[in-house]
């Protein structure tokens, strides 16, 4: 079993589009959606949830007013300030635990904390592993990892050849929990300054940790000139770049009617998106 992970350094590039695409052409697989502070996957796909777990990570301190006899200890040794008379601001607790551990009254308890959740999903693509994590909580890289292991179990169970993974975009904690370990990372730009900019982050991150890069270039002739330099980087890093796909508002159709290009038509940006395809599955096993 093979694991690839489509990232970008930047959002916008068309990564989740082209995942889309790839899970159609893909025989014999399993996908994971780890842009799990934006998925959006679900749009272009149509899953059919089967099952939703809650995800509980880190926890907040809450008083139990039965038991406190109101010393104030905890409000002065909290360096967050998140306790004030006698109550704790849920928003304001790093969890930390201190006051918990110093009370002398065990009037304070650590409660887990409902993050999101994540669910399986059956698609007419292969079972997709996906996850919703709340408005402006933490530990998204820890969610991106249940995800993973979710999906590489579910791809034991039916025996699939390859899981493809929607990463999120940028260089930080859930892109590094979506690429550790994988056998190969597609990187998705754009021929723009921020888009050249941010391909090259991601390479270094994806190359500091050893594992096969390729590179797409999506949009490529909206601007040649940048097109050709991204080319230009793929040979001096050495990574590989395995298509180049052209500007066609027909994309947004087929976004529109939720269906991946690739199950609509057959035209030139299907075939492009072929190639790609082909190119790196060929590179992959």
């Amino acid at each position: 079993m093979k694991q690839l992970t489509i990232i970008s350094g930047k959002g916008g590039t068309g990564k989740t589009t082209l995942t889309s695409n790839f899970a159609v052409l893909a025989k014999n697989n399993v996908i994971a959606d780890c842009d799990v502070d934006a998925a959006d996957l679900y749009l272009v796909i149509k899953p059919s949830i089967t099952k939703s777990t809650e995800f509980h990570s880190g926890k907040t301190a809450v008083i139990d007013t039965d038991l406190c006899d109101k010393c104030n200890l905890c409000e002065r040794i909290c360096r967050f300030g998140a306790i004030t008379d006698f109550s704790i601001d849920p928003l304001a607790c790093e969890g930390c635990g201190f006051c918990y551990r110093i009370c002398p009254q065990k009037a304070i308890s650590m409660k887990e904390n409902l993050v999101g959740q994540w669910y399986i999903s059956a698609t007419e693509y292969g079972t997709l592993v996906h996850a919703k994590l709340k408005p402006g909580e933490e530990n998204s890289g820890k969610l991106v990892a249940k995800v993973r292991n979710e999906a590489v179990s579910i791809a034991n169970q039916e025996n699939a050849g390859l899981i493809i993974i929607d990463g999120p975009p940028g260089t930080g904690c859930p892109v590094i929990s979506s690429i550790t370990g994988v056998d190969a990372v597609l990187i998705v730009t754009e021929p723009t300054v921020s888009g050249i900019h941010d391909l090259k982050r991601i390479a270094d991150l994806s190359t500091h940790f050893g594992i096969k890069t390729f590179i797409c270039i999506n949009k490529w002739d909206i601007n040649p000139q940048k097109t050709q330099q991204i080319e230009q980087f793929c040979k001096e890093t050495n990574n590989p770049c395995i298509g180049k796909i052209s500007f066609d508002p027909i994309i947004i159709d087929a976004l529109v009617k939720g269906k991946p290009v690739v199950d609509l038509f057959q035209n030139q940006i299907a075939s492009e998106i072929t190639t790609a395809w082909d190119n790196l599955i060929k590179q992959i096993k």
